[in-house]
């Protein structure tokens, strides 16, 4: 006998409080609700890399008076949310972009430091900075290449379970728990 359908609005993913009748809600609180997590290019993990460590080499500068501490924390965060964020597809973006995002958040951290020595002191200061701060670059860089890594390991696992689940489908109809030894014998015959 077949279970009775769910009343509307208590299907799974359905939202946990009732909307208001004839309103939908904003276009983010839907994309908060959904059941997948946000999945970004590699384009647009790398943008947002870029961006953050621009925003982040800005607060340095003005807040922490250039403090390479500061933005090596910032830049390992940056790191862990791009590698988390990218597609399953373009899983390399993340640690390949790290790089570029860190030499480009660097140019703002250091104009504080660089003084009025012109561009070639603002070269200079962005040079020693990097130069310095190898650590943190290959330590964030690490970082997103060992979530991405995990990532991937766990797709390969998941991918190779669900191939072997769909070949041990059984050849015949799975026998209902409600039928008796003597019913299901009967219609062996």
């Amino acid at each position: 006998m077949p279970r009775p359908a769910a009343p509307v609005g208590q299907g799974r993913g359905a939202p946990a409080e009732p909307e208001r009748a004839g309103r939908t809600p904003p276009p983010l609180l839907r994309a908060l609700r959904r059941d997948q997590p946000v999945r970004l290019t590699g384009l647009g993990s790398g943008l947002l890399a870029v961006l953050g460590m621009l925003v982040a080499g800005v607060l340095v500068a003005r807040l922490a008076a250039g403090s390479p501490a500061a933005y090596g924390v910032l830049f390992v965060l940056c790191c862990v949310v791009c590698a988390l964020a990218v597609r399953p597809a373009e899983l390399v973006a993340a640690p390949v972009s790290a790089p570029i995002a860190f030499a480009a958040g660097a140019l703002p951290a250091t104009a504080a430091t660089a003084g009025s020595g012109g561009l070639a002191g603002r070269a200079m200061a962005l040079v020693g900075f990097l130069s310095l701060q190898a650590g943190w670059l290959y330590g964030g860089t690490l970082l997103a290449a060992l979530i991405v890594l995990g990532r991937r390991v766990l797709l390969v696992r998941r991918r190779r379970l669900a191939r072997a689940q769909a070949r041990r489908r059984p050849s015949r109809p799975p026998r209902s728990p409600r039928r008796s030894p003597a019913q299901r014998e009967r219609s062996r015959h």
